[in-house]
């Protein structure tokens, strides 16, 4: 199992040739299903036990290897600053949870919910692109990991890991991820929110973590700013 908690450096900036706005267009290998604001969002289809269908593109990318937005954990908004001082779920510091703890010696003033998995109106894939698209659980990242083949590689000169199954393939940019004002690891590594908190510590969620050598599900503290790749309901037969 891998965790990542690391020290982020200079400019959270993401790439201007287009890692900005909700996309339509990534390849295929699957179809179209609506999004939010009546946009449509490709997604495809790697014939996973679950049937759970993956968005080609992260939310607010034009296309698969745009870095799109980043976000907090339970955030629905990027920011120009990540960090526990701005962080919407807690009184400033990872010890003072508001939302989303099991453990009251992380809440403030012992607060605890049990709340495990990110309620709607705080998952960045259904506040952006709307019902039927949501972060994906730790459980379906892991499905992703035990279902598939994957080789790193580069698209359009974006490094990212690709995976196979079904006869399709699905492409996900080392984008890296966001600390204070900082874009650090982009091009080396991929981190990407699950919907999943950890609740062996609260002040941490699932993540899926990728780089050149290995993937694999682990946990990252929810104040960083990290992408989300959307999931849509299981295909219907």
């Amino acid at each position: 199992m891998l965790m990542t908690a690391m020290v982020f450096a200079a400019g959270c900036k993401k790439d201007d040739s287009g890692n900005n706005t909700g996309n339509n267009n990534g390849p295929g290998g699957g179809g179209v299903g609506p999004g939010g604001g009546g946009t449509n969002h490709e997604y495809v289809d790697l014939g996973l036990p679950s049937g759970t269908l993956w968005a080609t593109c992260n939310v607010g990318a034009t296309k698969p290897e745009d870095y799109g937005d980043y976000f907090a954990w339970g955030e629905t908004q990027p920011k120009d600053y990540y960090d526990w001082s701005t962080y919407k779920w807690c009184k400033g510091d990872r010890y003072q949870l508001t939302k989303y703890c099991n453990d009251y010696e992380y809440g403030y003033n012992g607060f605890a919910d049990n709340l495990t998995i990110l309620q709607s109106g705080d998952d960045a894939a259904t506040a952006n692109w709307g019902s039927g698209w949501r972060t994906p659980t730790e459980g379906q990242w892991q499905e992703l990991e035990d279902n598939t083949t994957s080789e790193w590689t580069t698209r359009n000169d974006v490094y990212g890991r690709v995976f196979y199954s079904n006869g399709q393939s699905l492409f996900l940019p080392a984008a890296g991820h966001c600390w204070h004002n900082g874009l650090d690891y982009d091009g080396t590594y991929g981190d990407y929110w699950s919907s999943s908190l950890r609740t062996d510590g609260p002040d941490y969620a699932w993540i899926f973590h990728f780089d050149s050598d290995r993937y694999s599900v682990g946990g990252n503290f929810r104040e960083s700013g990290q992408p989300v790749r959307p999931v849509r309901t299981a295909r219907q037969n």
